[in-house]
């Protein structure tokens, strides 16, 4: 059992150091007169889980400050809503808009809703994109889809262009598809926009077919034509296929305005930037430099106040530090200088887990108890402080974080940032200060008894 638990924490182990793997790293080496030179970088994930095609990398992200990005403000258009309505409705479309950002390929940006003299807006912040004009696209857009069926048949509509027939709703609009992908014609190769349709929406499309057999039936776009079909037969079954003559890229954005859903109200664009790093990379680099010299600091404190067991406790937080980052990277974390700041605090959570635990069995070593006892007895006790100190730190966190998006609580983006690698750091050293630690001075005392 114990040789499994080995290969277990082995093959862990070399996992969390791929996935930690510096960027760009070079390694050269001189062999017979020649240099052997390659780059190290961490490895990417592209593969194919339960039919679902994964692709990954595991690199670093940087926010705004650090790295640069886009800054967009949408003002909306309330003007149609009842005032009651109002703030259902820019919650809605700020939620929409963030899925459409995750959709846009953006991990942990910042979507944040804002009312200044009245207005309300939704200033979009994507770190590392630089096409505005792109993400302004599909971000922004209002993305109504319905499906139209001819109007009035009077005298006036009989010369009429086919969009000016298709006037009248069937009914089935963007509400009512579950799901939209990508398919191709078999025939012609070309990209196609496959739907499915709600159970309430399979009935209404059906509806809408039946009755118009050998008239056209719409598809409308933000009130543009997309494709008018006509229907041959009733189409039952809760599918639908939109062909027209697009790209494979037009059809990848209709796909992502489809699923991402309809904004609820109208905004427009008032404001676009490409904003550059509001921290330059020699206050960077102090930053950096500050949290090494700190750390150095700790871990010399911690070997000459405690010898052998601080010697294991910097061996532990280094564990930690590897763990920790390479969660960063997994999840992955949009690390901004805040979020550096709630790393390195949770550093010192760590530590102090060491601390209380050591203290504990230096106690129980001056009562005369071997050192095996003290390590045993020590750990129980300290073990109740370390959780409830842990607890109220993570409480902290979630409520920084927000996950629920309470209108009282914080919001922003870097606040949300500190909050969540504080949260991370904090499980992370609550798991090595106890278990790791705990092994580690297990196996060392052993050998050193052995």
């Amino acid at each position: 059992m114990k040789n499994i638990l080995y290969y277990i924490i082995a093959i862990v182990a070399f996992f969390i150091i791929l996935v930690d793997l510096p960027e760009n790293f070079k390694i050269s080496l001189p062999l017979g007169g020649q240099k052997l030179e390659w780059t190290i970088n961490p490895p990417t994930l592209n593969t194919k889980i339960f039919g679902k095609k994964i692709k990954r990398d595991f690199k670093t992200k940087y926010g705004l400050d650090l790295k640069g990005g886009s800054r967009l403000v949408f003002e909306a258009d309330t003007s149609s809503l009842k005032s009651e309505d109002v703030n259902d409705a820019i919650k809605s479309a700020r939620d929409i808009m963030e899925k459409r950002v995750n959709f846009f390929g953006v991990s942990e940006s910042n979507v944040k809703t804002l009312k200044s003299n009245g207005k309300y807006r939704i200033v979009v912040e994507l770190p590392e994109v630089t096409n505005v004009e792109e993400a302004v696209k599909i971000i922004g857009k209002t993305a109504q889809l319905e499906f139209r069926e001819e109007g009035s048949a009077s005298a006036k509509f009989a010369s009429a262009p086919a969009i000016l027939k298709l006037n009248k709703s069937t009914g089935v609009t963007g509400k009512d598809v579950k799901r939209a992908s990508i398919t191709f014609n078999p025939q012609t190769g070309k990209p196609e926009v496959a739907l499915e349709f709600t159970d309430k929406g399979a009935k209404l499309f059906a509806d809408a077919t039946r009755r118009n057999v050998g008239k056209p039936v719409g598809i409308f776009l933000d009130n543009m034509l997309i494709s008018a079909p006509t229907v041959q037969q009733e189409i039952t079954g809760g599918h639908a296929v939109i062909t027209g003559s697009f790209t494979l890229d037009e059809a990848k954005k209709m796909v992502l305005e489809i699923n991402s859903g309809a904004l609820p109200i109208s905004v427009k664009l008032v404001k676009q930037e490409i904003v550059g790093p509001s921290l330059g990379k020699e206050e960077v680099a102090k930053s950096v430099k500050a949290g090494v010299i700190g750390l150095s600091a700790v871990i010399l404190f911690m070997i000459m106040y405690y010898g052998r067991l601080g010697l294991i406790a910097s061996l532990a937080l280094l564990i930690y530090g590897l763990i920790s980052f390479a969660i960063f990277r997994l999840i992955p974390v949009v690390l901004t200088l805040p979020g550096i700041a709630g790393f390195i605090l949770s550093i010192g959570m760590a530590v102090d887990s060491n601390i209380l635990i050591f203290e504990r069995i230096k106690e129980e070593q001056r009562k005369g108890r071997d050192f095996e006892i003290a390590n045993k007895v020590g750990f129980g006790r300290a073990i109740d402080a370390i959780k409830d100190a842990n607890f109220t730190t993570l409480l902290v966190a979630f409520i920084l974080f927000n996950p629920l998006n309470w209108d009282f609580l914080p919001q922003f983006g870097m606040v949300r940032g500190f909050a969540l690698t504080l949260a991370i750091g904090v499980a992370t050293s609550l798991f090595t200060g106890v278990f790791i630690t705990k092994y580690l001075i297990s196996f060392f005392y052993k050998e050193k008894n052995g």
